[in-house]
């Protein structure tokens, strides 16, 4: 590993640093591992993030695949662009869970200059429970006049 490259491991540690004070650091969420066009991350089944009925809230599932997906965004961006923002997000739900916690693989199906698409998988002790897509927008600094 050379001094410019970090492992996916310690990107991921500064994922989870910069948002520690935000919605992913509030709702538990950690970053696993990152690398271009692919990021991991989990979060704990805890009881504020269930629905009235006792399982987990269709949201807090959302809110793992598209912090997944984000992150994974950042880390993609060509050269020149400075952000994004999600401009469409899909979520199918095929299960659900009530304790433990659950996982997401977020992947990059399309990295252009202007668009990037991801998906991501949510698991639950090895079964898919949802299945996420996302348009993000990518965002460049506005031209000097």
């Amino acid at each position: 590993m050379t001094a410019m490259t970090i492992s996916a491991e310690e990107k991921a540690a500064q994922m989870n640093a910069a948002g520690s004070g935000f919605l992913p650091g509030h709702l538990g969420i950690r970053i696993l591992t990152a690398e271009p066009g692919r990021v991991t991350a989990e979060l704990p089944v805890l009881p504020h993030l269930l629905a009235p009925n006792g399982y987990l809230h269709a949201g807090s599932v959302v809110t793992l695949a598209d912090t997944a997906c984000g992150y994974g965004c950042l880390n993609s961006l060509p050269e020149g662009a400075q952000s994004f923002t999600t401009i469409e997000l899909k979520s199918n739900h095929t299960g659900t869970a009530r304790d433990g916690s659950i996982e997401v693989l977020a992947t990059a199906r399309h990295l252009g200059r202007t668009t990037q698409l991801w998906d991501a998988e949510v698991s639950y002790q090895g079964k898919v429970i949802a299945l996420f897509r996302c348009t993000q927008m990518l965002l460049y600094p506005k031209p000097q006049v």
